[in-house]
């Protein structure tokens, strides 16, 4: 037994030894990975558009950036003991309910306004349902053929999913199902555009390559996307083919330059989950009080493990007080840094604040 253990643990040295990091191991198997799926889709590349080339080759880079973000992320030591006591947690009874509405209704942003709420669903089932259409054409593991009798073939991963009518519903939608995203998308970042730009708040802390650039791109993708469709009822295919390139590098681009910006937590929000469960869990179990005004505000493990990040990283916040400053609650937290300032202890006051308690 002994010796059938060291077998595996030299067999798995090997493997990590065969690449110079878990980001080359990563893209590596994530690659290999879609050839296979694109292999079997296309019948043995017997069934490939090299229309859809450039769109890829911006994917896998796309792919590329993200394993690189988040490798690099999860090497924090925060991000460790996240990862790892989330994965634990991840089949909670509630965790059902907490995808849903994390991923699905984004009930969280609810309490920041129905406008808000709503800008944020039309650009994320936007983007996610376009990634969807997108992602199994460009591989190849789905594409569409057309019978002699007007009935439209729906293939996936090499199989008749269905057939139906050319001019019935399922077809109509699968062939304007990118357009219909696109509506989704320029009026989701539209609005975005006009909260941010009518908000003074917004506009003074905002800034143009971090806040505005990614939303231009998204417009920039959506409408060249419609543009096509337009040309080819109404033009009769006038000017398609600039279209088409200007279209391609737009998105080839976004794909780039997505795992690197603020559209990044489009693909981590998944992580809201385990991070949502993590916090649930631990605080049913020994919430925290806070040391000055006793509220409970996380929960002790939470606690426990912010201070020994902390210790980790050579940081201390003990106080002279006999307390840690991440025992305290955000409003006292702010009191007492307020009173290093003033000499005034600010944070023994029994006055809450008045927004200390508000959602979203």
């Amino acid at each position: 037994m002994q010796a059938k253990t060291s077998t595996t643990n030299q067999t798995g040295h090997s493997i990590n030894n065969a690449f110079a990091s878990h980001f080359a191991k990563s893209m590596f198997l994530s690659v290999l990975g879609l050839v296979v799926l694109s292999f079997i889709g296309t019948r043995m590349f017997t069934h490939v558009d090299l229309n859809l080339y450039g769109y890829m080759v911006g994917t896998i880079v796309f792919i590329g950036g993200f394993f690189y973000r988040f490798i690099a992320w999860g090497e924090r030591p925060p991000t460790k003991i996240f990862i790892k006591k989330g994965l634990k947690l991840l089949f909670r009874k509630s965790t059902p309910q907490t995808t849903t509405e994390h991923l699905v209704t984004y009930r969280f942003i609810w309490n920041r306004g129905i406008y808000r709420w709503t800008q944020h669903l039309l650009i994320g089932w936007g983007c996610i349902l376009s990634a969807f259409v997108t992602f199994p054409l460009v591989f190849s593991w789905m594409y569409f053929t057309m019978d002699d009798n007007g009935m439209y073939n729906i293939i996936f991963m090499g199989v008749n999913l269905m057939t139906v009518p050319a001019e019935g519903i399922i077809a109509q939608l699968s062939y304007n199902a990118l357009n219909i995203t696109a509506v989704m998308v320029i009026t989701g970042v539209t609005m975005v555009l006009y909260r941010r730009l009518k908000n003074m708040q917004a506009r003074a802390e905002q800034t143009f390559m971090y806040d505005f650039l990614p939303l231009y791109m998204l417009l920039l993708v959506s409408i060249t996307g419609l543009a096509l469709t337009f040309m080819n009822i109404f033009l009769h295919g006038a000017g398609q083919p600039i279209m088409s390139l200007i279209h391609q590098w737009s998105v080839i681009i976004t794909l780039i330059y997505l795992p690197f910006g603020k559209l990044a937590h489009i693909p981590f929000r998944p992580m809201s989950v385990m991070a949502r469960n993590y916090r649930e869990h631990y605080t049913e179990q020994a919430p925290k009080a806070c040391k000055v005004c006793g509220d409970h505000f996380v929960s002790v493990e939470q606690t426990n493990d912010v201070m020994n990040v902390l210790h980790t990283n050579d940081i201390e916040f003990a106080m002279k007080e006999g307390f840690h400053l991440a025992e305290l609650c955000l409003p006292c937290r702010r009191k007492y840094r307020i009173a290093r300032f003033a000499g005034f202890p600010t944070h023994q006051v029994k006055v809450k604040e008045a927004n200390q308690n508000a959602r979203g």
